[in-house]
């Protein structure tokens, strides 16, 4: 994205590091993705997930994490470590913008991000902002955001914090993980390793490969962050993860492979994403927040061990952010986005690097009790030309905690170099996807309690989908989709609940589908969660259920729905050692989300950390 651009509160959660007037440091993330600013904003449905809540539900992997958060829907291809897809409000799962460190992440060739190769031992929080984006961001957000922070210090940490883990559990899996904080000064650090290891079990009965399909990640973090003066601050950030993963290929669809009867797929990976922030107070009212960085996402792809194809896609981004705060709680947003794709394979790509320049404006402002949002946008693609894009969203606080809003946004999608030049599958004569949205919303936040209930509906014209009449992507006129989400969160009699609740109408308008559901969307999406603390020990369970959904666009492949329950326990000794257990799937429900690929049975899992308080 290259030009200028008034940026809304978005802008300015991707640089969390900032210097307030009082000169002291925030070190940890800003939640404001929702705003790209440090002025949160209600008018956004969104949700957290904190390194708080990674430990004390002991979640494994992303996947885990976002299963059941409102308005996300999960296809996995054959447990850990493979293929995975999210879906955010029925959009395509290359419809969410994915942010690590405030660097944009994912495919330049399949336009989704690796989901299943991000370490979650790494992660020191999820944001998750529902609803199209593109008029902060651009490109890949008609869906929404979602921006994961790496482990970073807090405010509160010592010269040297350190953490060791160890866990092993069924399937042959086990992990181990140390991690060292701290700050100094005006000097901050975080550094990070992992290992982890499954042997897996056997994604595809139906195929010709009865063997058990294992993964295996290495992965690093670091993080360093100093306040040079009182209005420059400066933070460098790196993700590293690889490894390699064994899966079962789709013969449905391709045909079974000559070189034998039983194909061993591995694909070797490698993800790095790295970058660098800088924050200035210029003026009282004037912050300028600068990133850079680069994500790669590459991997080689072997059949029996031979070479089946290079798949090596490098993103650069930059941005420049100007944030003036006119009055108390008024704040207009100029910005300016850079971002450059390039394909480094072996497949024979026609085209292999495109860049795209933006710039945006972006006002938030009160007025008595009346909440505003406007933002507009304007991408300059190297082969789509000049798209706009604009969002609008009011809202009115009453007295008693309750805020009704209402907002409407538009988005666009360029066609990923796959679905464009992919040898003997891609269409060049795609047309880029546009959207515009409706939503309306009302929510409250009382003493002990939280809640929200939000209505959309989203058109999305020029919607590419796989067309089995010409054997490649194809635009399709248009797809509605309309849904409700309902959270509600708080604590009662000392036990903590969240619990969401997503509806889901996603269909095809065109003349071909008309009415049928667009694929691997569950119609209904359940989840709760419940935690209880009893001194040094905590008990919790989660419910998750998943309605029924299609693995095609005819709709000729229903997946049936599933209700899976998990239980976990810890135990703190002598505030240093913490001993976690969780069983997840205790109902050994057989479920698919993607049809074809099983999922887990009932996994059972151990945990030991150790956090020395220095």
């Amino acid at each position: 994205m290259n030009k200028l651009i008034i940026a809304s509160p978005l802008l300015l959660s991707t640089f969390p590091v900032s210097v307030y007037a009082d000169n002291t440091l925030a070190l940890t993330p800003l939640t404001v993705t929702s705003t790209r600013s440090q002025q949160d904003s209600r008018l956004v449905s969104s949700t957290v997930i904190s390194r708080q809540d990674i430990e004390r539900k002991q979640l494994n992997n992303i996947a885990q994490a976002l299963r059941g958060v409102a308005g996300i829907n999960i296809a996995n291809s054959g447990g850990l470590g493979k293929q995975t897809s999210i879906f955010m409000r029925g959009t395509e799962s290359d419809h969410v913008l994915v942010l690590i460190d405030g660097v944009r992440v994912g495919s330049a060739t399949s336009g989704n991000a690796a989901w299943q190769n991000i370490p979650i031992s790494q992660i020191d929080s999820i944001e998750v902002i529902r609803g199209p984006k593109s008029s902060l961001y651009g490109a890949d957000a008609i869906g929404g955001v979602i921006h994961i922070h790496t482990r970073n210090a807090e405010a509160s940490l010592p010269a040297f914090s350190p953490e060791i883990s160890v866990g092993v559990g069924t399937y042959g899996h086990y992990k181990v993980g140390a991690a060292v904080n701290g700050k100094y000064d005006k000097a901050w650090y975080s550094l990070s390793a992992s290992q982890e290891e499954t042997e897996g079990f056997n994604a595809r009965e139906d195929l010709y490969e009865p063997d058990r399909d294992g993964f295996e990640n290495y992965a690093a973090a670091a993080r360093l962050g100093y306040q040079f003066t009182d209005w420059l601050t400066m933070e460098g950030h790196l993700l590293y993860s690889a490894g390699h993963n064994q899966y079962d290929g789709n013969f449905d669809a391709f045909g079974a492979p000559t070189s034998s009867s039983e194909p061993h797929y591995t694909d070797e990976y490698t993800e790095l994403t790295y970058g660098a922030k800088a924050s200035i107070q210029a003026l009282d009212f004037w912050r300028i927040d600068l990133a850079g960085g680069e994500s790669r996402d590459e991997s080689t792809n072997y059949l029996d061990g031979s070479n089946n194809g290079i798949f090596d896609t490098h993103r650069m981004s930059f941005s420049a952010l100007n944030n003036f705060t006119l009055a108390p709680k008024h704040l207009v947003s100029l910005g300016y986005d850079f971002q450059n794709d390039k394909v480094l394979s072996d497949a024979g790509y026609d085209k292999t690097e495109r860049y795209n320049h933006a710039v945006f404006i972006q006002y938030q402002g009160e007025f008595a009790q009346n909440q505003i949002a406007l933002a507009y946008r304007s991408d300059f693609n190297q082969q789509f030309g000049q798209n706009s894009t604009w969002n609008a969203s009011w809202g009115y606080a009453f007295d008693n905690g309750i805020l009704v809003s209402a907002s409407y946004g538009t988005g666009f999608k360029a066609p990923t170099f796959n679905e464009l030049y992919y040898p003997g599958f891609g269409n060049d004569n795609l047309n880029p996807e546009k959207s515009e949205s409706y939503e309306i919303g009302v929510s409250g936040e009382h003493d002990f309690w939280h809640w929200s209930i939000n209505g959309y509906l989203t058109y999305i014209d020029d919607l590419i989908v796989y067309d089995s009449s010409i054997f490649a992507p194809n635009n399709i006129s248009q797809a509605r989709i309309m849904g409700l989400e309902a959270m509600l969160g708080g604590q009662v009699y000392g036990f903590d609940i969240q619990a969401n609740y997503s509806a889901l109408n996603p269909e095809s308008m065109d003349s071909e589908t008309y009415g049928n559901i667009l694929p691997r969307r569950a119609q209904q999406t359940f989840r709760l969660d419940i935690d209880r603390q009893f001194g040094d020990a905590s008990f919790g369970t989660t419910l998750n259920y998943e309605g029924r959904r299609f693995d095609d666009l005819a709709n000729t492949k229903p997946i049936d729905s599933f209700v899976t329950w998990d239980l976990r326990a810890e135990y703190e000794f002598y505030e240093q050692f913490t001993l976690q257990g969780s069983i997840n799937n205790i109902l050994n429900t057989q479920y698919q989300t993607a049809a074809g690929y099983n999922t887990p049975g009932v996994t059972v899992f151990f945990n030991v950390r150790y956090a020395p308080p220095l």
